[in-house]
This record gives structure tokens, sequence and C-alpha cells, in this order.
């Protein structure tokens, strides 16, 4: 998995390229902490860059999820493909992230 980050304002960017599995776990992990050190407000997972998401990448997401909220940061993603959504769908996780077809749209709703 590559990790690429860019902030706007008070918002940060995660631009997410490859699987987001159980190898990925370290890099994921260190960059969501590393961006809630900064005090941001905002985290934007940036996902038209994944295309396999496993039971660990679920995992990740929920703790990202968790521990934003524990920081008072909102988290958000963007950009799933058709496949990410259904399992996001399937285990019945849609529900539990704010999510946005358009990483744009993602960043404009922390107005």
């Amino acid at each position: 998995m590559k990790v690429n980050t860019q902030d706007y304002n008070d918002v940060t960017v995660v631009e997410l390229q490859g699987e987001l599995d159980g190898d990925a776990r370290e890099l994921f992990r260190s960059t969501i902490t590393e961006i809630i050190g900064r005090q941001k407000t905002g985290v934007v997972l940036d996902m038209s860059g994944v295309g396999f998401i496993d039971s660990q990448g679920l995992e990740q997401l929920l703790w990202a999820r968790d521990y934003c909220n524990e920081s008072r940061c909102e988290l958000r993603l963007a950009g799933l493909d058709e496949n990410c959504l259904k399992v996001l769908e399937i285990t019945r996780l849609d529900g539990e992230f704010d999510h946005y077809a358009e990483l744009a749209k993602a960043v404009k709703s922390f107005a």
C-alpha cells in the first residue's frame, strides 16, 4: 500500500493506493496517528485507489473511526469503488462511515 497526505486547512486527505489488508496495518495506523497528533479536525480517506479490502482492512477502518472519535476528529471516506462499497454493505458497515462518491464533496462536507 502507498499513502500520500495533503492538508486542506484543518482537514487532511489521506490518499490510499493498493490493497487495504493486514500488510498495510502499520503504515495505516502510523499515518492516522500522526495526523491526529497534529490536531486536525477532519480526515478524509481517499479510497479511489483501493481495489480490495479484507477483514483486517475493515478492522483498520473501524479502528480509524474510533480513534478519530476519541480525538474529536471526524472521519470521512471518499471514492469507494464498487467492490469496496459492496464489502461495506455486505458487512453492514456502510452505515458506520460517512462516505462520498467524490473527494471534493467529502472535503467540502467539513465546511
